[in-house]
């Protein structure tokens, strides 16, 4: 079972007890988070959202907050003695997926039994004009 979930506005694949990096988060080291709007889910069948699945939420903790390795960003112009350096290291927050919670079995049901019965609907033969015509002669 894994769900694609926006974090921080960037998306990420998330399964139970994944660890990742994410931008910087709201919180303490240890506290929970979590997170509603889940773009898609997998669990046996597939459930895309438009734009979000509804009541299906991503629950995490915070691990740490951490700086990401520093990014060099070089500058130059040749012949005309323009060099500029700089440098940036980006703001991270290690979370842990604790889980993914808001799956309904019973919806899944309901929403099936109606298919079923447009399915046998379907498949019955249905009298045309021309079926009526040959029977009556």
């Amino acid at each position: 079972m894994f769900a694609i979930v926006e974090i921080a506005g960037l998306q990420y694949k998330v399964e139970q007890d994944q660890k990742l990096f994410v931008n910087r988060l709201k919180g303490d080291k240890g506290g929970k988070v979590s997170f509603d709007k889940v773009l898609l889910t997998v669990n046996g069948s597939t459930t895309i959202g438009a734009p979000a699945v509804s009541g299906i939420t991503v629950d995490a903790e915070i691990l740490d907050h951490v700086k990401a390795d520093k990014v060099i960003i070089f500058k130059k112009k040749r012949r005309k003695g323009y060099e500029k350096k700089n440098g940036h290291r980006q703001s991270l927050t290690q979370i842990v997926i604790t889980g993914i919670t808001g799956f309904d079995d019973n919806k899944k049901e309901k929403k099936a039994a109606p298919k079923a019965k447009k399915e046998a609907a379907a498949t019955e033969p249905v009298a045309t004009e021309t079926q009526t015509s040959e029977s009556a002669e």
